[in-house]
C-alpha cells in the first residue's frame, strides 16, 4: 500500500537529518502482535544504522527478556529496561544506571495480590536474595504459577521461581519492580489503594492492558532515556521515541519528537508529534522508510 503522508501528523519542525537517536519500545510498537520483528522493520533499522543512528531499545522488559531483539536487530551501545529502572551498556555489560524500589511496598502489593486473589510477581536483583540468578543478572519470582505466569514466561523467556514472596521480601534489600498481571478493571483498585499507602515515593504504570507495574518513585523510561542519551552524549532534541503506552509517556516528555501506532492508546496518541500506521502493519518501519531510508 503507497504511503500516504496524511498517515502522519504533520510537524514543520522536524527535520530527519539532525536525528541522532531512535529510542524505540518493543511490545506494540516495534514488534508485531505476535512478538516477532518483521523483516521489514530489521531492513529499515539497518538503513538508520548505516546513517549513524543510535538505535536505543526502551523497554518495560528484564533485560534477558530484550536481548533476543537487540542481538536479532545487531545494536550495541545502552539500553533501557524495566522502564528505566535499569540501564545497560550491552557492549560492555555495563550498567549505567539502576534505581531500585524499596521492598515494603511491594509487600503491601503481595498482600493485596493475595486479598483480591490477583497473580503479582517480583524482579529481584541477585544481590538481594542470595538465590542464583538468569538473564543479566535478575530473578523472577511469585508465589505461584499460574496460567497468566505461563504466559508470561512464554512471552518474555523469563523462568518464574516460585516461593513465598512475604519470606523473600523480608530478606531482601531491594527490589527492581513489582508487577500486577491482571485485567485493567482491576487497575484503578490498585492504584488508588497504593497512592493512599505510599503517594509519590513510588511509580505505578501500566505497560500493556494487563501489566500494572510498580517501581521506584522517580523512575520512568524518561529518566531512562535522559541517562542513555547523556552517556552517548546526544542532544535530547535530536532524538525521536516511539510508544504506544502510558509507560511511554515521560520518554516522549524527554525526546525532542515522538511517534505512535494506531494501536497506541488514546493519550499516547495525543501526545505524539507522528501518527504512524499500527503495530501489524510496521508502522515504526513506515515511518523510517519515509524519513530516513528514502532520505
Amino acid at each position: 500500500m503507497p504511503l500516504h503522508r496524511d498517515m502522519f501528523l504533520a510537524e514543520k519542525n522536524f527535520n530527519p537529518r539532525t536525528i541522532k537517536a531512535l529510542a524505540c519500545d518493543l511490545d506494540g510498537t516495534l514488534l508485531k502482535p505476535d512478538k516477532t520483528l518483521s523483516k521489514r522493520t530489521l531492513r529499515a533499522i539497518q538503513s538508520c544504522i548505516e546513517k549513524d543512528i543510535q538505535i536505543i531499545l526502551a523497554t518495560g522488559r528484564a533485560a534477558g527478556s530484550g536481548e533476543k531483539y537487540r542481538k536479532q536487530i545487531g545494536i550495541t551501545g545502552p539500553h533501557v529496561y524495566f522502564n528505566g529502572a535499569k540501564v545497560v551498556d550491552t557492549g560492555t555489560g555495563k550498567a549505567i544506571y539502576t534505581q531500585y524500589a524499596d521492598t515494603a511496598p511491594i509487600l503491601s502489593c503481595v498482600h493485596l495480590a493475595r486479598q483480591m486473589n490477583l497473580f503479582f510477581q517480583v524482579y529481584f536483583p541477585v544481590s538481594a536474595t542470595g538465590t542464583d540468578g538468569q538473564n543479566s543478572g535478575e530473578i523472577l519470582m511469585a508465589d505461584r504459577k499460574t496460567a497468566e505466569a505461563e504466559k508470561y514466561e512464554i512471552s518474555s523467556g523469563i523462568t518464574i521461581i516460585t516461593g513465598d514472596l512475604e519470606e523473600h521480601l523480608v530478606k531482601a534489600n531491594a527490589v527492581i519492580k513489582g508487577m500486577f498481571i491482571t485485567p485493567e478493571e482491576n487497575h484503578k483498585k490498585i492504584r488508588c489503594t497504593l497512592r493512599e499507602q505510599f503517594g509519590q515515593s513510588i511509580y505505578i504504570v501500566q505497560s500493556t492492558p494487563i501489566f500494572l507495574e510498580i517501581l521506584a518513585g522517580g523512575v520512568s523510561k524518561g529518566t531512562g532515556l535522559v541517562h542513555a542519551l547523556n552517556y552517548l552524549n546526544i542532544n535530547k532534541e535530536h532524538t525521536i521515541a516511539f510508544g504506544d503506552e502510558e509507560n511511554d509517556l515521560p520518554m516522549f516528555n524527554v525526546a525532542g519528537f515522538s511517534a505512535a501506532p494506531a494501536n497506541a492508546k488514546e493519550a499516547v496518541q495525543k501526545a505524539a508529534s507522528f501518527h504512524i500506521p499500527s503495530d501489524a502493519e510496521d508502522g515504526v518501519a513506515v515511518f523510517l522508510e519515509e524519513y530516513f531510508v528514502k532520505s
